[in-house]
């Protein structure tokens, strides 16, 4: 199924804190990427995101960050703006150069130690950790502490985590890497439910829609958001680039059911490293589609962790 590093100049490092059950993902393209960015979901929380909107003065980042922790975890993109200024990398501005980073998180106090958060520190070792080979997935980095299908509570909630794909026409190459914390379900390409809120007095998984359009839950949702970049080594301006990253959208809601809620704070970036000639449709349908692989592979590979099942684990009692 492949990964984001299968584009040409990307790495990608993590740093878990299981015990917290929170952490770190950096996608790094030091030699630099010209991005972009959609938001759909009501709840985000960002940094350096204004900077990705046309007509802005700079248009390549050094890298991206994914990080648990609500708020508290942007303090992550502070570490790789360090491992990046001691490398030379960043947007020059006479003797200086500064890294351009940005970074989104997720909703993951409700499990673990809500009082570690990631910092400064993670991102700094996440940078460290960083390589060109498969991208590790399940309950790691950004996706330690994820959770999806939480009508009935976190307690009632199936684990997920992070997971990448690509996909391929020819010479063009587009890949994704999610980490999933939806309130939704996830459900899988034939649209078969492989996640969601499991019934307190049962313990089968039911589908979120159906009770919500049945009035059997009440309120509030918090503790939620989708975040994801995509990366193509096709070279797309930064206006061609955003159509692309909305196009990726899709392939969250292909997978996961209900999505971009008032609840989530769903995300996604999108990175042209190369010089291939392409066209944006294909690239945002081909977005979408290892979008959608991604999501499935984050619930596949996820482990149980903080007393909230895997599917894996729930499929083995």
């Amino acid at each position: 199924m492949g990964g984001l590093t299968d584009i040409k100049g990307i790495k990608v490092g993590v740093c878990s804190d299981l015990d917290a059950a929170t952490g770190v993902t950096v996608v790094l393209v030091e030699e630099g990427a010209r991005a972009a960015v959609d938001v759909r979901g009501s709840a985000p929380g960002t940094r350096e995101t204004d900077l990705l909107q046309p007509s802005r003065l700079v248009e390549e980042v050094q890298a991206i960050v994914l990080a648990g922790g609500s708020a508290f975890g942007l303090d992550a993109a502070s570490g790789v703006m360090r491992y990046l200024e001691e490398r030379g990398r960043g947007y020059a501005v006479g003797p200086v150069r500064v890294p351009i980073v940005p970074a989104a998180i997720l909703f993951d106090l409700f499990i673990g130690d809500m009082h570690n958060r990631p910092d400064a520190e993670m991102g700094y070792r996440a940078c460290l950790a960083a390589t060109s080979g498969p991208v590790p997935e399940g309950s790691v980095g950004a996706g330690t502490g994820a959770t999806v299908g939480k009508f009935y509570g976190i307690q009632q909630a199936v684990k997920s985590g992070q997971g990448s794909a690509s996909c391929r026409c020819g010479s063009l190459v587009v890949a994704a890497l999610v980490a999933v914390n939806a309130f939704g379900d996830v459900f899988d390409r034939q649209g078969r439910l492989l996640a969601g809120p499991r019934n307190p007095e049962t313990g089968f998984m039911e589908r979120t829609a159906e009770l919500m359009k049945r009035g059997s839950g009440g309120g509030e949702f918090p503790g939620n958001t989708t975040l994801g970049v995509v990366a193509t080594n096709g070279r797309f301006s930064r206006e061609a680039l955003r159509k692309i990253a909305q196009m990726a959208q899709n392939g969250l809601a292909r997978s996961i059911w209900p999505v971009h809620t008032m609840w989530d704070g769903d995300i996604i970036f999108s990175l042209s490293t190369g010089e291939e000639e392409a066209d944006v449709s294909l690239a945002g349908t081909m977005a979408a589609e290892a979008v959608a692989a991604a999501v499935e592979r984050a619930v596949l590979t996820a482990q149980s962790l903080a007393g909230i099942p895997s599917i894996l684990e729930l499929k083995n009692k």
